[in-house]
């Protein structure tokens, strides 16, 4: 039987020899720059020249993953050498060329076993490019993306390479989401001061390509009706998971969200599985639910999560009791006014707050019984009387209010998805979601190695061959 083998660069020298050449450039530019005025100038090109030392660094290590044999087995299927060609990567400090070898098995299109070693991912970013690129659309567009690369002076990826890398990641997570979501519920660490954990699940309008924007106008035209509302736009979900101490302060925060689908089925089950994770944890924490009236939302938080304190939040409860009183006096007037600021205090801060409310707006409902807007709020707060005992539960130092929520819905959602002429698809949109909640809930590294890790592949060498070593410079 033949013996093939795989012969290794000599990595060794070839380092040496970019460390000499850049030590060579330093010296000629330091030499240039004390004549020079232009520091920034002089910073410029010295970091050139650092990241095109490491540039080569990169491609010599990349060779060292190639495999240049008649064949190969590559998950258990044989694979044969179809051609050795150049290949362009983009790594952090910049795109790379490397020689590499091209694979097919039957039936199949090509692959390239260096790419699969070394984690590529969509074909020419390396882990760390891919990693900085995720990072930085989750918080900036494309365009804007591009722009800061260009300036930091390392890789430069396009906007449109940008925009497709997301996808890209997002489609391999997706794909195994229960299990990599199941993995990040086991590392996290309930902070040790924690005596409460407070749910909260709310939706924010996005903008959709696929919202079906034109339809919704043309047929409130031909119904003659004037169009109202965000037409295109539908509702994504967000939910928190918040930490607090004994005195009421939030140690920590676990942010979800998704696109829209119905009834936001996968953010619940999501909620669901998070707080079962934590309260297998740590059983003794108080679980504490806020949100605003919707009913699908206390549909879920009331049946579906274990028992807890159910609290409406204060501050949609107040926005309620406004409408309520300016129905009664009319918008904007000063006795409406002043009935608000007066009972907003009574329903936060006193025992029978909410009981006192519901007296004031059922005798304003009797006085003016045709005003549907006010038997509208009197219902209200009967329906949700058992969920604004806000006194005591300030009393207990339990929040009141679903800031977070709030804030989870404007940063990880309006912040990114709602900008000036966005609109989007399930899928990139989704993508940004999910990273954003990484980073927001401190998950970004963790989730970021499983997610990078589903790009690697072991290559496996036919019996017969016998690998070199790499040889070093003497």
């Amino acid at each position: 039987m033949p013996v093939f083998h795989t012969p290794k660069p000599k990595t060794t020298s070839t380092v040496n020899k970019a460390l000499e050449t850049l030590r060579t450039a330093l010296e000629t530019l330091s030499e240039r720059q004390l004549a020079a005025t232009d520091f920034e100038q002089f910073e410029r090109e010295m970091h050139a020249l650092f990241v095109h030392a490491e540039r080569d660094v990169l491609a010599q290590e990349l060779m060292c993953l190639d495999v240049d044999l008649p064949y190969l087995l590559i998950g258990g299927v044989k694979h044969h050498r179809v051609l050795r060609s150049a290949g362009r990567y983009t790594s952090a400090a910049g795109t790379i060329r490397v020689l590499r070898t091209l694979y097919r098995s039957r039936g199949n299109k090509a692959i390239v076993p260096l790419e699969l070693r070394a984690g590529m991912i969509d074909g020419h970013w390396t882990p760390l490019a891919a990693r900085q690129g995720a990072w930085t659309v989750a918080h900036l567009t494309p365009k804007e993306g591009e722009a800061l690369f260009q300036q930091m002076g390392n890789m430069q990826p396009s906007k449109s390479s940008l925009d497709r890398l997301p996808k890209v990641l997002s489609e391999h997570w997706e794909a195994r989401r229960e299990v990599f979501d199941e993995t990040l519920r086991t590392q996290e660490i309930v902070p040790s001061e924690a005596v409460t954990l407070t749910v909260s699940l709310d939706g924010v309008m996005v903008p959709m390509k696929d919202g079906a924007r034109q339809a919704k106008r043309m047929d409130s035209r031909t119904q003659g009706k004037r169009s109202r509302g965000p037409a295109g736009y539908k509702e994504a979900g967000c939910g928190s998971l918040s930490f607090h101490d004994a005195e009421g302060k939030r140690l920590s925060t676990i942010r979800l969200a998704r696109m829209p689908e119905s009834k936001k089925a996968t953010l619940k089950s999501q909620l669901t599985a998070e707080i079962e994770a934590v309260l297998t944890q740590r059983p003794a924490l108080r679980l504490v639910k806020v949100a605003d009236g919707a009913k699908d939302n206390w549909t879920y938080l009331s049946e579906a999560l274990p028992d807890g304190t159910e609290l409406v939040d204060y501050f949609h409860a107040a926005q309620h009791l406004k409408a309520a009183y300016d129905a009664a006096y009319g918008e904007h007037t000063s006795q409406a006014d002043a009935q608000f600021q007066k009972y907003r205090l009574i329903l936060r801060d006193e025992q029978d707050g909410v009981e006192k409310v519901i007296r004031s707006l059922l005798h304003l409902h009797n006085k003016h019984p045709r005003r549907k807007s006010l038997k509208t709020e009197l219902a209200y707060f009967r329906g949700h009387r058992a969920r604004m005992r806000y006194a005591a539960a300030k009393a207990e130092n339990l929040p009141i209010g679903s800031g977070v929520i709030e804030a989870a819905c404007k940063t990880l959602a309006s912040q990114r998805l709602k900008r000036s002429g966005m609109r989007w698809r399930h899928p990139g949109g989704q993508a940004i979601l999910t990273f954003r909640a990484w980073v927001q809930s401190e998950r970004f590294d963790r989730a970021w190695s499983l997610l990078s890790d589903t790009f690697r592949k072991t290559v496996t060498l036919p019996e017969n061959v016998v690998p070199l070593p790499r040889q070093n410079a003497a």
